[in-house]
């Protein structure tokens, strides 16, 4: 049963490494969302549900239910594709995900929702600048370098022809939100400048899951151990100030919520520490 990780925009699957390198499970996926840092398969249109779509087709080609984990873009993919397919995800945990009819984009979404304006805004984005801005928004700098050289013109389109697919994401996604599986896990950054952790308080609410924001990398605990017959909810915190690359470079350890428990059953979620050797992993890309 894999752990499947979604990156973000404008990112690639290597935003993971510092936090896989800290599990102690060795059926890791990273998911490289087609047009960045790769190609995009013929007739693929870019927009949140061909995303959408193509993430699914992701999960279900396991044989079995995964567990499923995103950030940015990828957390809103994958709240979609949890509640397109919750047979096929035995568990979800997302970060900076407002997946909200009341959210409105940040201003440099609007500016890519806006035809011309949006145009205008890539052709004068290169991979300096970039890494300069990621920088600027608290992103490591060899992180926000490493980021920005995966920037080119394919991934521009892509992330032009995806903001503008989703402006009224929130509104259009909501109906299918109670349906994502009760096992899940909220993550948000109290000081998140594209989305406040009220967004993330709304998307605990379908099944009753409280936020509750933290000023440090907590060791999380399961608000409820899972049964022998897989029921138990975990409780969703938000963790303040920190992103995927933190949460890997921390000393004290990746979320609980993303390891494996051995001494349970059906629990993803441990609270003590496990034995840490290097995952091992591998990348699926578009075809």
């Amino acid at each position: 049963m894999p752990v499947i990780f979604v990156h973000g925009v404008p990112d690639t699957e290597r935003v993971w490494r510092k936090v896989i390198a800290r599990l102690d499970r060795s059926d890791v996926v990273t998911v490289r969302l087609p047009g960045f840092g790769g190609p995009v398969p013929p007739g693929f249109d870019a927009t949140k549900d061909a995303y959408a779509a193509w993430l699914v087709e992701q999960i279900v080609s396991h044989a079995e239910p995964v567990d499923l984990v995103g950030h940015d873009w990828g957390a809103i993919l994958a709240v979609r594709a949890a509640s397109l397919r919750p047979d096929r995800v035995r568990s979800w945990a997302a970060g900076g995900a407002p997946l909200d009819p009341d959210y409105v984009w940040h201003q440099a979404a609007q500016a890519w929702q806006t035809p011309e304006v949006g145009e205008a805004v890539m052709q004068r984005l290169t991979p300096e600048a970039l890494a300069k801005a990621l920088a600027a928004a608290g992103v490591p700098e060899d992180d926000a370098r490493e980021a920005a050289a995966h920037l080119d013109e394919t991934m521009k389109q892509c992330i032009l022809r995806l903001y503008r697919s989703a402006v009224h994401a929130g509104r259009e996604w909501l109906p299918e939100l109670a349906r994502i599986p009760r096992r899940g896990l909220v993550l948000w950054g109290e000081a998140d400048p594209y989305a406040g952790v009220e967004f993330g308080r709304r998307l605990a609410e379908p099944h009753r899951r409280p936020v509750r924001p933290a000023r440090e990398l907590l060791p999380l605990v399961a608000a409820r151990a899972p049964g022998r017959g897989g029921g138990g909810a975990w409780r969703p915190l938000a963790i303040g100030g920190l992103g995927p690359r933190d949460l890997g470079s921390r000393r004290d350890r990746a979320p609980p919520a993303l390891r494996r428990d051995r001494s349970r059953r059906c629990g993803i979620v441990s609270s003590h520490a496990g034995a840490r050797r290097g995952p091992r992993h591998h990348t699926r890309s578009a075809q």
